[in-house]
């Protein structure tokens, strides 16, 4: 088997599982891209093995600290561990991450289920070259009514890969439409067509937490996709929702939810950043408001550009919040950290003349879990704020 040679105060020998070229020192044997490499320190101890793709800029990914074959049983094995971590942790719903990238060892894999289908994402080189292997095991350890490959996603072509979704095991339909309860509500995912894998799972346990603050308020959901804010806020008991969203396709969802689930949501088509600019301008105010943007970067170099969208929403929001309001606030970027998005939120306070005290910190479901040595794997940061009056 081939191999990297990895240089001293490289981020592996802190814990971390990716490699860079620029932490190299040497190769042995000739790597190929989309094969298994052994990573050695420059003692010759082994660190483990690694998925390797010279194209990408994580060139070597770590996926066992032993030496190890991406054979089908290690497939086996290690997505019926996954899936029994989440049995265990009690997560029963019938849409649920079953298998979460690194932080199942399976660096660029990821499996979500949604009733009787499987949607399933290979996002790195040698996760796709086994995609057939993977399908075979799903096909015995699950026996799923479909298995639908999504491999819609822009990471795809950091890793050199062709985008497309198609149906990998079960009838082809389109659209393929699956009902599905999420947070005691009822939606109907479009799994060949959704956002990310059909639905944004990761968030499941936060409608619940943001809709607790609803009973008797005005509710602004921005960014709504397919309304689940607005629909839980609904539900709790909101004196009035309104959801907004760009798509023209989200906004019908929405409204269809709505009926669906028996609740009064109004849905705007509209531009958010350009709405709550009008809104701010008109004087409205809400009660609670949700700000649940997509990623507004996917590389460092943008995050400078993330930021000042980040902080012209929040400002605006603030400044539109009634007295004691809610703000429910969201970021699923990894390249904004935490303090840096606490931060923006601290300086946008102060520039809407503002203050705020901190009810919840919130992150992504006990289905997508976070391994504290790959911060990458915490990616959504969420909190509620309470307007603090006469500050």
């Amino acid at each position: 088997m081939s191999g990297l040679v990895i240089r001293p105060r490289a981020r592996i020998f802190s814990g971390h599982d990716w490699v860079y070229a620029s932490e190299i020192l040497k190769s042995w044997g000739q790597p190929i891209d989309g094969e298994v490499v052994q990573l050695k320190d420059g003692r010759d101890r082994l660190l483990g093995s690694a998925i390797y793709n010279s194209r990408s800029q994580i060139v070597a990914r770590r996926f066992s600290r032993q030496r190890q074959f991406l054979d089908p049983d290690f497939f086996e094995r290690r997505i019926g561990q996954a899936a029994e971590y989440r049995e265990r942790r009690g997560i029963a719903r019938d849409a649920r991450r079953l298998v979460w990238s690194e932080s199942d060892g399976l660096p660029g894999l990821v499996i979500d289920r949604y009733g009787p289908a499987l949607v399933v994402q290979t996002l790195t080189l040698a996760m796709d070259r086994r995609l057939e292997t993977i399908v075979e095991v799903l096909q015995k350890l699950f026996s799923p009514e479909w298995i639908v490959l999504r491999n819609d996603a822009p990471v795809r072509k950091a890793e050199g890969l062709d985008l497309e979704t198609r149906v990998g095991h079960g009838p082809a339909i389109d659209p393929l439409m699956v009902p599905v309860t999420i947070a005691g509500l009822k939606f109907e995912v479009d799994l060949l067509a959704g956002q990310k894998t059909g639905f944004y799972l990761d968030q499941a346990e936060n409608y619940l937490a943001v809709a607790a603050f609803a009973r008797g308020r005005s509710v602004l959901d921005c960014f709504a996709n397919q309304g689940a804010f607005a629909l839980a806020c609904a539900r709790a008991g909101a004196a009035s929702v309104k959801a907004l969203d760009v798509s023209a396709d989200a906004v019908g969802a929405i409204r269809q939810n709505a009926r669906r689930n028996a609740v009064e949501v109004e849905a705007e088509e509209v531009n958010v950043f350009d709405y709550l600019k009008s809104a701010q301008a008109r004087g409205e105010t809400y009660d609670l408001i949700v700000l649940d943007p997509p990623s507004f970067t996917r590389s460092k170099d943008k995050v400078r550009d993330a930021m000042r969208g980040y902080k012209e929403i929040h400002l605006r929001a603030l400044q539109m919040l009634s007295r004691d309001g809610i703000l429910a606030t969201f970021s699923c970027s990894h390249h904004i950290s935490t303090a840096a998005f606490q931060d923006m939120i601290v300086e946008a306070t102060i520039d809407a003349k503002r203050s705020v005290r901190q009810l919840a910190t919130l992150g992504a479901a006990l289905d997508h879990p976070i391994l504290p040595n790959l911060p990458e794997t915490e990616y959504l940061k969420g909190f509620i704020f309470e307007s603090a009056p006469g500050r």
